[in-house]
């Protein structure tokens, strides 16, 4: 699932990366050749006595009953009594949606919540008496619910390379699912991610299909069930995604466009669920996504022909959160497109209702085929068939609910794959730590369970978070102070790094803070969060002749050689989960470090896509590279890189298509503020109010489509001081070609500061390139010795300009301020 948080907030938008309004219609689709692509098939086979229960079903079942099937809100956008006027026939809950409000809601609270949904939809009097059906995110345990059980993210586990250990995770996570009533999840995520700064590597197990294939199988076993387990009360239906080329967005763009081939899309991308398939998976969830200009949502050939027709998929295809209205000539509440497309339900959060309406208005009209909406509705039919709601009684009254979670039985599970995830990269013969040594633990996450479990934890970013909201977790400090304690040493916590004596090692625990899909894309592979303040910390204990073990919680690989060569070890620990002691275990010795690399190791910032494979491969650490205490090396000091930062003219911020001198371009409104352009097509989510894309001499191509105030920026991360400039007279000057006049008012801003600029736009002709100059002196209500932004171009209206360079320049005779 994905953008839920916001899209709480402002229900009426889809914070959500849209389709460019210019680009193909979607009834132009790319050619897709299903003959290339990997075939498979459901072990589970069609079952002709239930194929013609359900033909009987359908016969006896109206329009509207048969849409309701389709149809899945968030349950905080609907009553029970709606799920039987409605005939609804699936809910979720997304990220963050917990019962009332208190994300410390208990099992009861949740049985309590889903019963009465559930009773509303066997009440008595209908054509078809169907049970509905209770979805979540378990992507890493059952992750919404208080005190669960909380799995290393996929990145982590991707480098344990144990496809037996996935499907215990997968069997605890159902039994955990199964306790609170629910009977499906939207796992696993089987993205191949090609391109790090994507904010969603952490989801992928690999950029290697080969271990995606692997796991794919390995954890819809464990989440279903296969033989005489196949989604019997201990199980649930898993739900692959997202289908299809999630990974492979240029640029690493959350939601964006793939331009790979479709013989690369395929190889790479497709065969992951040819496995999950053949192990039986029930749902597939359609991807953000675009290929080749179509959204994944509407593309035809991708979820007719080759995931139902080439991969013989049986079950149902699942949307993402309002994914449907990034459609060209689609919105939230209206869709045939996808619909006749392939998609089967409609994840429709807020806008359930009318999007209700106008579908059986679709179908009553012809729009909608009644084939299509007949082929939906089996699907789900059989789904529910296969996994025994119709025979089930209602979620209170099953025996797998209101068993414990978060059980010592399965925390020794997540404790054995954290031990099993981490990744060896430097031991110049520090580790294993004495057990009954003097330790200081340090560091931002050393005592920062937030920390350890990343996104997608009880909220939708899991950045609100702190110890006290994980029952029975244990922090990494936590972990190692249990045993140091127990072996008679000393565990010293300190969070700046000072001590009252001197330890015989220090152990810094630093890295990304947590975020979820889009809030984490980056324009390379730096660590943008604690970057200086770790490496002082680790510079500090290597002057003191302080034994330093650094250990990095990362949702991507990320060049960090200056904290590598600073420590004598350096552990790859990713996204740990609950269980800290895991780490404890292995940094003291109690296990050895087994953990391989699943994805390409960059040794430097812009190294990026870096993947196995490619013609000049050349990481800092290899896929497959992993040291233990049993294969000791030792790691030489690694190069680093002075300064990536492209520097030019003094008072240069952009040209070339590039930015310079430090400086970056973003993009945002009010929903999502801060987007980096990352050299390749760009669009802002939602409404896709602003699109950013190279031209070809070099000039960046932006366009407003005046759905929403939207703007372009350049600035730092640090504020800018241009104080002197301004008291110099200089100018902001850009230089830009009008191709379509603007429609409403545009201001060009420093910071806070703005002016309106619509008409010297318009008064510019179209077809050549011109300057815009406005003097600094007329943005001297924000103070710009510390300004965020040296350049802001901001408009809600309609808006096409080519802007080709961004700077600084000395006044010329007559500059004034535009007219307000």
């Amino acid at each position: 699932m994905s953008c839920r948080s916001v899209l709480r907030a402002a229900a009426s938008m889809a914070l959500c990366l849209a389709i460019d309004v210019h680009a193909n219609s979607a009834d132009v689709q790319p050619t897709v050749h299903p003959e290339i692509w990997p075939a498979s098939a459901s072990p589970i086979g069609l079952d002709a006595a239930m194929e013609t229960r359900i033909t009987a079903m359908l016969k006896a079942m109206s329009v509207e009953e048969k849409v309701g099937q389709v149809v899945q809100p968030e349950w905080k956008s609907i009553k029970p009594q709606e799920v039987t006027q409605y005939h609804i026939g699936s809910i979720e809950n997304g990220g963050g949606a917990v019962p009332g409000g208190n994300k410390h809601a208990t099992v009861k609270d949740w049985v309590d919540l889903i019963e009465p949904y559930y009773q509303a939809s066997v009440v008595p009097g209908q054509n078809a008496t169907i049970p509905l059906i209770w979805a979540s995110d378990a992507v890493h345990g059952h992750n919404n619910v208080y005190g669960a059980t909380l799995f290393p993210h996929n990145i982590g586990l991707g480098a344990a390379h144990d496809p037996d250990l996935l499907q215990r995770i997968g069997e605890v996570t159902a039994a955990e699912v199964r306790s609170t009533g629910m009977d499906w999840s939207f796992a696993p995520t089987i993205a191949v991610a090609r391109d790090d700064r994507w904010g969603r590597t952490y989801e992928s197990y690999s950029e290697d299909p080969r271990i995606v294939r692997q796991y794919a199988a390995a954890m819809v076993s464990g989440l279903q069930g296969r033989g005489k387990t196949f989604l019997d009360g201990d199980h649930v239906i898993a739900t692959a995604k997202h289908f299809l080329g999630d990974g492979s967005t240029d640029g690493g763009r959350d939601q964006g466009e793939s331009s790979v081939s479709e013989a690369e899309l395929a190889r790479l991308h497709g065969a992951p669920y040819t496995d999950a398939i053949n192990a039986g998976v029930q749902s597939v969830m359609a991807s953000y996504n675009s290929w080749h200009g179509i959204k994944m949502h509407a593309d035809k050939g991708l979820l007719t022909d080759v995931l139902k027709g080439r991969m013989g998929f049986d079950g149902f295809i699942m949307g993402d959160w309002n994914a449907h209205g990034q459609i060209p000539g689609c919105s939230n509440s209206d869709c045939a497109t996808a619909f006749n497309a392939g998609l089967d339900i409609f994840n429709a959060p807020q806008d359930w209702k009318a999007l209700i309406g106008n579908l059986v208005r679709e179908v009553k009209s012809g729009v909608i085929p009644m084939a299509r909406l007949d082929d939906a509705v089996r699907r789900i039919l059989r789904v529910k068939f296969r996994a025994g709601v119709f025979d089930e009684p209602s979620p209170a009254n099953r025996a797998t609910t209101f068993r414990p979670i978060g059980t010592p039985q399965h925390r020794a599970v997540a404790r054995e794959a954290v031990a099993k995830s981490l990744v060896l990269l430097k031991n110049n013969g520090v580790l294993p730590l004495k057990s009954n040594a003097t330790v200081l633990i340090t560091g931002d996450g050393a005592d920062n369970i937030a920390m350890q479990t990343g996104g997608w934890t009880l909220s939708w970013q899991g950045a609100d978070n702190s110890n006290s909201d994980f029952p029975g977790a244990t922090s990494i400090y936590e972990g190692l102070k249990a045993q140091i304690d127990a072996a008679g040493g000393v565990a010293l916590y300190s969070p700046d790094g000072t001590a009252p004596q001197k330890p015989d090692a220090a152990i810094v625990v630093f890295g990304e803070t947590p975020y979820a899909e889009f809030m984490g894309d980056q324009s390379d592979v730096a660590l943008h969060h604690d970057n200086t303040e770790s490496l002082d910390l680790l510079k500090r204990f290597k002057a003191q002749g302080i034994p330093v073990v650094a250990v990095l919680l990362s949702g991507r690989p990320l060049y960090v050689n200056p904290q590598i060569n600073a420590a004598d070890a350096f552990v790859a620990a990713w996204l740990p989960g609950s269980e800290g002691a895991g780490v404890a275990d292995v940094l003291l010795g109690r296990r050895d470090f087994s953990g391989k690399l699943s994805f390409s190791w960059p040794s430097r910032p812009d190294q990026t896509p870096l993947n196995v494979g490619d013609a000049h491969y050349d990481p800092q650490f290899a896929y497959g590279y992993g040291l233990s205490y049993a294969a000791p090396a030792t790691t030489p000091q690694l190069p680093e890189v002075v300064d990536t930062t492209r520097y030019g003219e003094k008072n240069v911020y952009y040209n070339q298509g590039t930015a310079w001198n430090g400086y970056k371009l973003w993009i945002g409104d009010d929903n999502a503020p801060h987007m980096d352009y990352v050299g390749t097509r760009t669009t802002l989510y939602g409404s896709a109010g602003l699109t950013l894309e190279p031209q070809a001499d070099g000039a960046l191509h932006t366009r407003w489509n005046g759905k929403s105030k939207a703007w372009i920026a350049i600035g730092t991360d640090t504020p800018s001081d241009i104080a002197r400039e301004a008291n110099g007279a200089m100018m902001l000057n850009l230089k830009l070609r009008v191709n379509t006049a603007p429609t409403g008012e545009v201001r060009l801003g420093v910071g806070s500061a703005s002016v309106p600029v619509s008409a010297l736009l318009k008064a510019q002709s179209a077809g050549g390139y011109a300057t815009l100059a406005v003097p600094l002196s007329c943005f001297a209500t924000q103070d710009l010795a510390a300004t965020p932004t040296v350049a802001r171009l901001e408009t809600d209206g309609a808006l096409d300009v080519s802007i080709a360079d961004i700077r600084l320049t000395e006044t010329r005779a007559g500059a004034a301020c535009p007219a307000r």
